[in-house]
């Protein structure tokens, strides 16, 4: 498979130079620079709006938020201004406390894409009615759950998705598709099984839409290998996370350079989903079963294991300490060729590494 020959990724009106969504990943991990930035170099940049409000820390619980929404409006227009005309999209958690109002200020912002996931988004359409310009991709593991999302969709809104993530739990980060961590690596749920499952199902049905491989993939073969399955596009997040327009500090890509594969493990979240992270100092104490005192600083989650029993550990706070660096104190979510990332790169460089230097240097 040569690049004149690669699929075409068109999700509802927008059509990127290449099959390619940056991850989204919070808190800020992807924020305004990051995908911007590779939606300038012709991929689909993906804001997270997980915490953005929170990121500086400035914040109270009281008004966490309107701050959030303050933010992701800021970020918005940021990532507009690099992005050069390039294609935008928002990663909403469906877990969060201020879910429908993250979605509502992403699209006043001028959004091109939502994708949403960490739950079943079976009421998006209803609130994006307003912004029927705006395209609308779930986030699944499985064919079970795009199929009862389809059926919701055109039963309520007469509406189906404009394309579907699939995300597998065997390799992905963050968090995960699973609803037990026993179920992570169930091959069932691998993209091998469901990709070429998912689309054939939507061929059956008639419904034209692009399915997009997402978990473990990092480089070009594993993407050709991804379109062979039948996908439309690829989705990267831990690559995309050490590139040198991350959003993250130094310290953490430099986290994600020195990890070996034994430094990756799976954890529970406070909001009830298994996850995959780095193995550091705070990771090591929630293994050992050690709970934090920390009070809660942003009520976040819609459900919530640490603010109902002071158990685990409070995620928000975990992840901004990840995001400024803090290696005793941060989750460090990460897929599972993190182990891989040997270097800091350039959004440009990676994607010269799946394309060529020619395709990225004609765009």
């Amino acid at each position: 498979m040569v690049f004149d020959k690669l699929p075409t990724l068109k999700i509802g009106k927008y059509v990127p130079k290449f099959p390619v969504i940056q991850g989204g990943m919070g808190v800020l991990i992807s924020g305004p620079n990051l995908s911007g930035s590779v939606a300038a170099e012709g991929g689909i940049g993906t804001l997270a709006t997980v915490g953005i409000g929170m990121a500086s820390m400035t914040c109270s619980v009281d008004n966490f938020f309107r701050k959030n929404v303050e933010a992701l409006k800021e970020a918005v227009a940021k990532a507009r201004e690099k992005a050069k005309g390039g294609i935008l999209a928002a990663n909403c958690m469906c877990a969060l406390q201020d879910y429908e109002q993250q979605v509502r200020a992403v699209c006043e912002a001028g959004i091109d894409i939502i994708i949403s996931g960490a739950g079943l988004p079976l009421k998006l359409p209803e609130i994006t009615k307003d912004f029927p310009d705006v395209a609308l991709v779930p986030i699944v593991s499985s064919l079970k759950a795009a199929s009862l999302i389809v059926r919701r969709w055109m039963k309520s809104y007469n509406r189906a998705p404009d394309a579907f993530v699939v995300e597998t739990p065997n390799s992905a980060g963050g968090h995960l598709g699973a609803s037990k961590i026993e179920q992570v690596d169930d091959k069932s749920l691998s993209l091998e099984t469901v990709i070429p499952e998912l689309v054939a199902w939507l061929k059956e049905i008639k419904l034209n839409i692009p399915v997009i491989a997402a978990g473990g993939i990092f480089d070009r073969s594993e993407m050709l290998h991804a379109f062979e399955l039948g996908a439309s596009g690829v989705q990267m997040g831990t690559r995309f996370a050490a590139s040198a327009e991350g959003d993250a500090s130094d310290a953490f890509k430099q986290a994600y350079v020195n990890a070996k594969k034994e430094d990756v493990v799976l954890i529970n979240s406070p909001c009830g989903l298994p996850g995959r992270a780095l193995r550091s100092p705070m990771v090591e104490q929630y293994l050992a079963n050690i709970d934090h005192n920390d009070p809660c600083i942003a009520n976040c989650l819609a459900h919530c294991v640490y603010r109902a029993t002071h158990k685990t550990f409070c995620i928000a706070r975990a992840l901004i300490e990840a995001l400024q660096g803090n290696w005793n104190e941060g989750l460090f979510f990460c897929g599972s060729n993190v182990w891989r990332v040997d270097k800091i790169q350039s959004v440009r460089e990676i994607f010269a590494d799946l394309f060529g230097k020619d395709a990225v240097a004609a765009h």
